[in-house]
């Protein structure tokens, strides 16, 4: 079609295998041959996986009992106009992002879909500079103000190119890497002048899930693919789950839509 001839596409999306590192914890993706060409006539797999492994869509039902499952979530909520954010020049182990550190870079417009560019892809497991407890335990991250704004914009959904769309030291990650939180404690002490207690209060646990899934807005992590080619621009953006009855969450593929003219 003509039409197609005008429209350049980018592929978000991480690489998915057996090595892909799941959020700790979780489920990693297991994969066998139940028959071969050689043998069958035809290639045959099994796989099993937790629905959090590789870039991955969470569904509302994640974290709220009421929350729509993968195959309730309308089209035109997966796929519209959004923008990509590029805060790699400020991220840091720890940080803290704003909204208005998104908004000093992008037009934000009410329904969109933002995509955030912590620059912490580069160190997923298929990257030269891979390190997997930077890219789950130490990528920056929001804090209440910023869940807020998201309920302001009535933002369709989040993707992030890291382990989470919370600060991985207001998740459980804050109990089972001790070390890692003390390190975190002593950057918010020396950085913002607050605890880590201070910053993220019992009250704001995982406030990116638990305080906007039951708005439906969620987000998807662990982005990556060609997101450096389109920092700081507008595009329409696609996010395709499986169209999973029952799914809380589910593995997808992200592609962003630019029009050349």
């Amino acid at each position: 079609m003509e039409f197609w001839k005008n429209i350049k596409m980018y592929d978000l999306t991480q690489k998915l295998s057996h090595l892909t590192p799941p959020w700790p914890t979780y489920e990693p993706l297991q994969i066998k041959f139940f028959k071969r060409l050689s043998s069958n006539g035809a290639n045959g797999q099994v796989i099993t996986t937790s629905n959090h492994v590789g870039t991955h869509l969470d569904g509302s039902l994640h974290f709220c009992t009421h929350g729509r499952d993968i195959a309730s979530i309308p089209l035109e909520d997966l796929i519209g106009p959004g923008v990509v954010v590029d805060l790699s020049d400020i991220a840091e182990d720890y940080g803290i992002y704003t909204s208005k550190d998104i908004t000093d870079r992008v037009e934000v417009k009410k329904g969109d879909i933002l995509i955030i560019n912590t620059g912490y892809h580069r160190y997923a497991w298929d990257q030269p500079e891979a390190d997997e407890v930077r890219y789950m335990v130490k990528h920056p991250g929001p804090t209440k103000e910023f869940a807020k704004w998201c309920k302001e914009m009535e933002l369709k959904w989040i993707g992030v190119d890291c382990g989470s769309a919370d600060h991985p030291m207001n998740t459980k990650i804050r109990e089972w890497c001790p070390r890692q939180a003390k390190e975190a404690d002593k950057y918010m002490k020396g950085k913002y002048g607050k605890s880590l207690e201070e910053m993220f209060p019992d009250e704001d646990y995982q406030l990116m899930h638990i305080d906007l899934f039951p708005h439906d807005i969620i987000h998807a992590e662990n982005l990556g693919g060609e997101i450096d080619k389109i920092l700081n621009k507008r595009l329409i953006i696609g996010c395709y789950p499986w169209r999973f009855e029952g799914g809380e969450s589910s593995i997808c593929r992200i592609v962003a839509y630019e029009e050349i003219k």
